[in-house]
């Protein structure tokens, strides 16, 4: 097996992209967009201002553009706004990708919504003809935030135009631009969606099954079994969520793992600034009672501190809003979206405060509507409620009492009619360049009293570049997003696999002496061979075919063998010999012989039965080749070489004795 990490990715929004060949199968996982170079875009002015064509020209980000000039200006002085390329924004793929033919592809697994932005770009290569995997949930919020993205990106294309001025550089770097609606519906064609737990057999050999991860509605881990590997793909996960099925990492106990989950790696660099010793030696005392270690990965503690983190937003929205002021909620997670309004509308009820809370996405509606009819996709606790007759979610009754207000932009009509602040507006964020977050950030910038809650992993500083000077206070906050730091080795303890594939940084945690299992350090851009753990295939038996057995004992050895014949199949990554329609009787069948016959010993075997004969010396430039040579009762050769015996003689029962004298001092079945 190889595996190769294309991109370790960065954070929820980018998560890691890999490529492995099993079974003579390439697989990917993932197939993200990187949106880290947004930033460096500026957002469409503000009532459409015209820039001048003097302006453009002379900007880096047209005709000019160069790295090294854009370097070189940042050494000389501060960023600036006008640092920014007023462009059309074009977005960053994998490079990685790039060095790998995407006809040669066999499997797209899909963990995440994010995982599959980047899809509508590999589709549209040319000969990509792979199998494209992901959850229904996955499937249909990837797809509304691919609609999302190009509903908002239309504002750039209204104000710039449709022609392609992007520069050769840029597009070497960027690579891309925002993926069109017919990309999007061609792409969806091509994705094939599966539930948890559901099987799906790809071309008999490899069966493929998605276990939830927890980190998001939909969003899963991968099975694959094969005749000669059983692995099991660990993505980012949460083991308990409050609103997405809960993490099936029991599911997960396959030979070969191949652990995807950067989030810990992260949080191990700022351990790795405060301690010098190895961190080892702080993990290697763990207990393998499954028990103690079962209560160590369900740990309410995580979920308590998300809980309150959360209560901690609520109260700065509570303060900035008796102020006077707004609250601008930027957040493309659903899971985090759907607690914060779910919060923010008791906290600001238990503080009497009556104000409207907004939602503005060109998909906000569907959305809406998606996530109340998906039950089967979220936590038990989210279920609980639809069987005691309650809502799932709370917007169900924000909506039914007027408090929440559901608007596809803006600049919608009734958005314009029905605004009041101070209010709660919850929007898409891309990284603060597109969509609504942009108008309403100008809008409140200057006031004090509002408050901006951002994710952690963005460039805060680049972000609100273009809104400066900002008097708005802003909270940065890192929502959980994966498997923490000390849960790793319990979790494997649990899985007990026999080979571990770890991020390079990660696996300084494993101690390989203490350990059952075997581990790889894979590093991105690099290619990891991994042996096969099995020498030998399984072969499932019909029934009737095993009845009819026929044992022969070998004449070394303690062995007995036995010759079948039947319909060879491969179904399910399992190998079968089915029973064939016509039969053949055992003792009809000619024999299959191997090893090479003893001279001597035919000699003497060929003496028994009347046939006199001398051994000879080949003419062949080989000395493995033997010649004996009968005289008696007729003339004949038997020349035996490395792969065959041959048998020349005129007369065809001599020619049936020499062969039963061969066959007698042959293993054959």
């Amino acid at each position: 097996m190889e595996f190769t990490c294309l991109s370790r990715g960065g954070c929820f929004y980018f998560p890691p992209c890999h490529m492995f060949e099993v079974c003579g199968f390439r697989i990917q996982f993932d197939c993200p967009m990187d949106f880290s170079a947004l930033p460096i875009f500026s957002p469409v002015p503000l009532d459409f201002y015209v820039i001048s064509d003097e302006e453009l020209s002379t900007h880096p980000g047209n005709g000019s553009f160069n790295l090294e000039n854009v370097s070189e200006e940042k050494i000389e002085k501060p960023l600036d706004v006008g640092s920014l390329i007023k462009a059309e924004p074009w977005y960053k793929i994998i490079n990685n990708l790039r060095l790998w033919n995407p006809s040669f592809t066999d499997i797209v697994l899909i963990s995440s919504p994010m995982g599959m932005l980047g899809l509508p770009f590999l589709t549209r290569e040319k000969d990509f003809s792979a199998k494209i995997y992901a959850t229904e949930a996955t499937a249909r919020l990837g797809k509304m935030m691919m609609d999302d993205l190009i509903a908002m990106h239309m504002e750039f294309k209204q104000f710039y135009g449709s022609e392609d001025d992007a520069t050769p550089q840029m597009k070497q770097i960027l690579a891309v631009g925002c993926p069109c609606t017919a990309d999007v519906k061609d792409c969806m064609k091509k994705v094939e969606t599966v539930r948890y737990g559901e099987e799906a057999c790809y071309n008999g050999a490899l069966v493929i099954k998605a276990l939830s991860s927890g980190l998001e509605i939909g969003a899963c881990n991968w099975t694959i079994n094969g005749p000669k590997r059983n692995i099991a793909y660990i993505s980012s996960s949460i083991f308990s969520s409050s609103n997405a099925m809960n993490f099936d990492y029991l599911a997960l106990q396959e030979e070969t793992i191949i652990y995807s989950d950067f989030s810990s790696v992260e949080s191990m660099n700022d351990i790795l600034n405060d301690t010098s010793g190895p961190l080892t030696d702080n993990l290697t005392a763990l207990s393998s009672n499954e028990e103690t270690l079962a209560n160590l990965l369900s740990d309410p503690a995580e979920s308590v501190g998300e809980s309150e983190k959360l209560s901690f937003i609520c109260s700065c929205a509570v303060q900035s809003v008796e102020s006077g002021g707004s609250v601008l909620i930027p957040i493309n997670r659903l899971g985090v979206t759907l607690q914060l309004l779910e919060q923010i509308s008791a906290s600001l009820d238990y503080s009497n405060l009556k104000v409207p809370i907004y939602l503005i996405s060109s998909v906000a509606e569907e959305l809406l509507a998606f996530a109340n009819v998906i039950p089967e996709w979220l936590s038990k606790q989210r279920q609980q409620k639809l069987f005691s007759g309650e809502p799932m979610f709370a917007f169900v009754d924000l909506l039914k009492e007027k408090r929440l207000h559901v608007f596809p932009a803006v600049h919608s009509p009734n958005l314009l009619i029905n605004w009041q602040e101070p209010c709660v507006v919850f929007c898409p964020h891309w990284n603060l360049r597109l969509g609504p977050v942009v108008h309403l950030l100008r809008r409140w910038c200057g006031d004090p009293s509002s408050l901006l809650v951002l994710e952690k992993g963005l460039d805060a500083e680049l972000a609100l570049l273009p809104f400066r000077p900002m008097s708005m206070k802003v909270l940065q906050c890192a929502f959980l997003s994966g498997i923490k730091l000390d849960k790793v080795r319990p979790l494997l303890k649990v899985l007990q696999p026999k080979v571990v594939m770890l991020p390079e940084n990660l696996s300084r945690l494993i101690n390989t002496n203490t350990e059952s299992f075997t581990v790889f350090s894979y590093s991105e851009g690099e290619t990891l061979r991994v042996p096969n753990l099995k020498d030998s295939l399984e072969l499932e038996i019909a029934p009737d075919l095993a009845m009819s057995f026929c044992w022969r004992k070998l004449q070394q050895g303690n062995i007995d063998i036995a010759r079948l014949k039947g319909e060879l199949s491969l179904n399910c990554g399992k190998f079968k010999l089915l029973a064939e329609n016509a039969h053949v009787a055992t003792d009809q069948r000619p024999l299959i012989h191997w090893g090479q016959p003893d001279l001597k010993k035919l000699l003497n075997v060929l003496s028994k039965m009347g046939i006199e004969g001398s051994l000879q010396q080949s003419d062949a430039e080989s000395s493995n080749v033997g010649v004996i040579r009968i005289h008696d009762p007729t003339e004949a050769v038997i020349e035996i070489q490395e792969s065959r015996t041959i048998i020349s003689v005129a007369d065809k029962k001599l020619s049936a004795r020499i062969f039963d004298a061969v066959d007698s001092v042959l293993d054959g079945v």
